[in-house]
């Protein structure tokens, strides 16, 4: 059977305040596009539909139609809940998606049996899929239970009920003859970030072995991490990738969706087809002469300005390039001040730091002074 397996769409991003919906309503339907060409059996989008928890209603449009438009190329289409995705949100829209044969799972919830979800291909070949939206160490792990257990024990206990979840799961992955997968929108111990998530999420906190994945699964399709990228496990295990560079800090990433072709008795083979249709993000540095030469209109810029700071050079930046979203100071050309700072403030009481503190503040009333003695000597004392 072949599948399209794609994530982290964030439909509703906006970069320094500018919308990315356009881009995203070209990045879908080549997405869209490129199932057509491919024609698989199944569509999987591994979490993070959205941006936002409270998606905008174009934003909501958007995706409803994406995964309507995935279903009329004639696959069976799949998708699961990421942590920007509100879970319960996701799952009340289920009885549209059901009407759409569309699969959506947002949470995990009481019943973990509506994690897996089956099907059988036009050839005939049978397919099971253990489905896991993004589960937080808040929710996996009791709040009493966390106060009693230091960070590597809360770690390895959300690893542990992690792959627990999914070994429940899949353990119908004996019946002979069934294709097994598995998508979680979840971090992989080893694997890149690969630049825009949220960091609060791809922690170590919230990493686990590749190990929690079964030895006879033929795919595990991740979301996620924004980088496309195999990981060293048990079994096939992989990442997308964005469809598109959310912030800056992708902008290397190549931009895909990935294709594989997979059999009870072969390998899977994973082919990953560029997505082109976003416009690319670009970081310049230069002085105004050499940022004056710069022609990529094509791209939204992040520019390194190699000047002096001075007032409307932000202004003289973007008059130049219409496509600057971020102008700063090129961080070379800003000198390190710690060090007399630190030499400023050797040697000085903190009554005297203080007083500089309110100096440099503008505050000059006697008031604050004697009450920040009152306090030092207070503090001083209990020592």
């Amino acid at each position: 059977m072949r599948i399209l397996h794609t994530s982290d769409w964030h439909v509703g991003k906006v970069l320094k305040g500018r919308t990315r919906h356009e881009e995203h309503i070209r990045v879908l339907a080549q997405v869209v596009e490129i199932a057509r060409a491919e024609r698989p059996d199944l569509v999987i989008v591994a979490g993070d539909l959205y941006d936002t928890a409270a998606p905008t209603a174009d934003a909501t449009r958007l995706v409803t139609r994406a995964l309507t438009a995935l279903r009329q190329t004639g696959a069976q289409v799949v998708a699961i809940g990421g942590n920007h995705d509100n879970g319960p949100a996701l799952d009340a829209l289920r009885p549209w998606a059901e009407a759409a044969g569309i699969m959506l799972r947002g949470a995990v919830r009481d019943n973990p049996d509506e994690l897996l979800v089956s099907g059988t291909t036009a050839a005939g070949e049978r397919w099971r899929l253990v489905t896991l939206p993004f589960l937080s160490q808040l929710y996996a792990i009791r709040a009493t239970e966390m106060y009693d257990l230091t960070a590597a024990e809360a770690n390895q206990t959300y690893a542990d009920h992690i792959a627990r979840l999914i070994a429940r799961l899949s353990e119908s992955f004996a019946e002979p003859g069934v294709i097994n997968l598995v998508t979680a929108h979840l971090t992989i111990v080893g694997a890149s970030a690969g630049g825009g998530e949220r960091e609060a999420h791809t922690v170590m906190g919230y990493a686990v072995p590749a190990t929690v994945f079964p030895t006879n699964a033929h795919y595990v399709a991740l979301g996620h991490l924004h980088r496309a990228q195999s990981v060293i496990a048990p079994c096939p295990v992989r990442y997308s990738g964005s469809p598109l560079a959310v912030d800056f800090g992708e902008e290397d990433n190549a931009c895909s969706v990935a294709v594989v072709d997979v059999a009870t008795d072969k390998a899977a083979r994973v082919r990953d087809v560029p997505v082109s249709s976003a416009l690319t993000l670009r970081t310049v540095r230069g002085t105004l002469e050499q940022l004056a030469t710069v022609t990529l209109p094509d791209a939204w810029l992040r520019v390194l300005v190699r000047e002096t700071p001075r007032a409307g050079l932000r202004e003289e930046v973007q008059e130049l390039l219409p496509n600057a979203l971020e102008v700063r100071i090129d961080p070379d050309m800003v000198p390190d001040r710690s060090g007399a700072r630190m030499a400023q403030r050797a040697g000085r009481s903190p009554r005297e730091l203080f007083g500089d503190y309110l100096d440099s503040r503008g505050t000059a009333e006697d008031g604050v002074r004697e009450l920040f003695d009152e306090l030092y000597d207070e503090v001083s004392s209990d020592k």
